[in-house]
């Protein structure tokens, strides 16, 4: 229920008297389903009627709150306990038995007391009549599309300005040119004022299914969801005719205001114009860490001896899969690097004391306590949903009642209890997942997934801000690197990037295969070459496309096709050297842009051609990242997959401060 009032009626005599049995006081709600928006207007008496209620089950998916009006408080009996009353810590969970209902005409029932109770889809709404002028209390009429007028409802008690609020956050209301006093239903509703609200068409179909289930439909219906969108943002004319590409462009910012790119008022972020990156310098990749490169960097105590050095090398080459549950917690941040053996042994059992109070929590909870906890219901009901499809196909998580999904559900069941206020969103297992299957073992893996959660927060809040943030920043980078492609993908209605979504909200992990997901996520855990090192990998797969999408003119379509079935296909090692390639190109520029510079952590103005001996003019070291490349002797990999075993120059080996 996202609307409820009191106190609103209907004048049955239609005004020809003002007496009280003329009068029948109701209840408006307006109440989100899975697939719908519904308005519904019930006289008292049938509130009490508890046939139009039924007990949610607990995968039900469409639940509200029910919350009991005074009528209902009054009618209880003495022998009612006083806990029956419905707080908002203690609320009653319910889903409402949709009544036959033609047309929005008003439902009729056989005893003729709730004749004049109607219930509509707000999608069938024409317009709404209101009074917004006059003495005594406000009143509405529902219009509805086939020209059905409902009841005037008078609101007694307030006014009407909150219902009109709340609808229009699943309407575009206009008022009439005619009738002031009238408001339109736009036929199109423009899309919300932030991103989250991207996804809140009026329609309630896909893009509904999209607000309560991001990840789903990201990862199993993306191409129909962003078509849905697509259309939505055309607009439905008789001829089919798409907008021109630049009023295309301006309805994205005018309807997304977070996501205008590159313009000047955007605080943070400048306009970004053509400058030469020169070319992409030659990047080779070497062999993996190996146990005893591992082992000869660590002292008697158990501490790591040169930190920068062990990330480059990681970076470089990735770790070989015997190091990575010792290693990986180092670079998750759950081990101090400067941490001693017997210092990560007693922060273990410490965090093992932890973990288990929290598992506890959940745990003892009883049933009858979880029925009066809609939020930890629903949480168990989505991740019990999510840990059913998540990596069925490896052997750690394949088959009925496997441990690592077990272990699967009380980790994220945990998280909850660590952080409540985030709980579980859809996707989070797609994280832990690599984590578990690396550490195997329930505490480790938890707290690692803590540390990676602290990074990838802001993807899963509502406001989902770290994902418009890291929009704006890729569509700055990928200008710098290709203006020409930028309009390419502008002029095709795909300039705003949506179709990368995917691959930021979980860090391409339905891109890549299980076992190179484990190779990308530990090289970008060292933070090499500069911040947000995976938005110029997102740059480098585009880059790699970028012929084939120009060459064969692919429109808005085969762009979203073509990026989705690059999944499983891209090689892994070839996109870290492009993409370590194009940070050392912005890096080495010497104008580059102060937004771009920001994006990447780097000082621009100490990057220039000249500076790969490392100091400046009076001698003092710059803190530049070529002036912190090393000599690494080791095999390498070359981007076409060659070995070459030759020492790595100091424009192949990127490591900055």
């Amino acid at each position: 229920v996202v609307y409820e009032q009191d106190g609103v009626f209907i004048h049955s005599s239609c005004g020809k008297n003002d007496d009280q049995d003329s009068l029948i006081a109701g209840i408006l709600r307006v109440i989100e389903k899975e697939n719908e928006v519904v308005v519904d207007w019930r006289s008292l008496d049938e509130t009490l009627d508890t046939s139009n209620i039924q007990c949610a089950g607990k995968d039900s998916s469409s639940v509200v709150e029910w919350t009991q009006t005074p009528k209902e408080k009054c009618s209880q009996g003495a022998d009612r306990p006083s806990s029956y009353e419905a707080e908002w810590d203690m609320v009653t969970t319910v889903s409402f038995k949709k009544k036959p209902h033609s047309n929005g005409d008003a439902t009729t029932h056989a005893n003729g007391e709730s004749k004049w109770s109607f219930l509509f889809n707000l999608t069938d709404l024409k317009s709404i009549k209101q009074n917004k002028k006059g003495m005594g209390w406000s009143y509405l009429v529902f219009c509805l599309k086939d020209d059905v007028k409902l009841p005037a409802l008078h609101f007694h008690r307030g006014d009407s300005k909150l219902l009109i609020k709340c609808l229009e956050k699943h309407v575009a209301l206009d008022e009439s040119p005619d009738h002031e006093q009238v408001l339109l239903v736009k036929t199109q509703k423009s899309l919300s004022q932030s991103f989250e609200n991207l996804f809140d068409e009026p329609s309630y179909g896909l893009l509904q299914k999209w607000k309560r289930d991001p990840y789903t439909m990201t990862m199993g219906k993306f191409s129909k969801v962003t078509n849905y969108l697509f259309d939505s943002l055309r607009l439905s004319d008789p001829s089919h005719q798409r907008r021109p590409p630049s009023e295309m462009a301006d309805l994205i910012n005018d309807t997304i205001p977070g996501l205008k790119i590159n313009q000047q008022e955007e605080p943070g972020f400048e306009v970004i114009t053509r400058i030469d990156l020169g070319k992409q310098p030659e990047v080779s990749r070497r062999e993996p860490v190996s146990a005893e490169e591992w082992a000869k960097n660590m002292d008697s105590e158990g501490r790591i001896l040169n930190v920068d050095y062990i990330k480059q090398l990681i970076f470089k080459g990735g770790l070989c899969h015997s190091l990575r549950k010792e290693a990986w917690k180092f670079l998750l941040g759950y081990f101090p690097w400067n941490s001693s053996k017997e210092e990560r042994a007693n922060l273990q059992k410490r965090k093992t004391d932890e973990y288990f109070r929290m598992k506890l929590q959940w745990k003892s909870v009883s049933e009858e306590q979880e029925k009066r906890n809609s939020r930890l219901r629903d949480y168990r009901s989505l991740i019990e949903k999510d840990v059913n499809r998540t990596d069925r196909t490896n052997k750690f998580y394949e088959g009925e009642d496997n441990p690592g999904l077990i272990l699967l559900h009380d980790i994220l069941m945990t998280y909850c209890m660590y952080d409540f206020d985030l709980g579980y969103v859809q996707g989070m297992s797609d994280l832990l997942s690599p984590v578990l299957y690396v550490m195997e073992n329930e505490v480790d893996a938890f707290w690692c997934f803590v540390s990676y959660m602290d990074q990838m927060h802001q993807n899963f809040e509502e406001q989902m801000q770290g994902m418009k943030t890291q929009l704006i920043q890729l569509s700055t980078l990928l200008r710098l690197l290709d203006s020409g492609f930028c309009s390419y993908l502008e002029s095709q209605d795909s300039g705003y990037l949506y179709f990368c979504f995917r691959w930021l909200l979980i860090r391409f992990k339905r891109e890549f295969s299980f076992q190179d997901i484990l190779r990308l996520w530990e090289v970008m855990w060292t933070e090499l070459p500069c911040q947000n090192f995976h938005l110029l990998l997102c740059c480098a797969i585009l880059e790699s496309e970028k012929q084939q999408i120009m060459d064969k003119h692919y429109d808005f379509n085969d762009i979203l096709k073509h990026i989705n079935e690059l999944s499983m296909k891209i090689d892994v090692e070839y996109i870290l050297c492009k993409a370590e390639a194009i940070s050392m190109q912005m890096m080495n520029c010497k104008e580059l842009p102060q937004a771009v510079s920001e994006i990447l952590g780097i000082e621009s103005s100490s990057v220039t051609p000249d500076s790969d001996t490392g100091e400046d003019e009076s001698g003092a070291e710059l803190s530049c990242p070529t002036s912190l490349y090393q000599n690494i002797s080791t095999p390498v990999i070359a981007a076409n997959g060659t070995r070459d075993s030759t020492q790595m120059s100091e424009t192949q080996s990127l490591t900055p401060a």
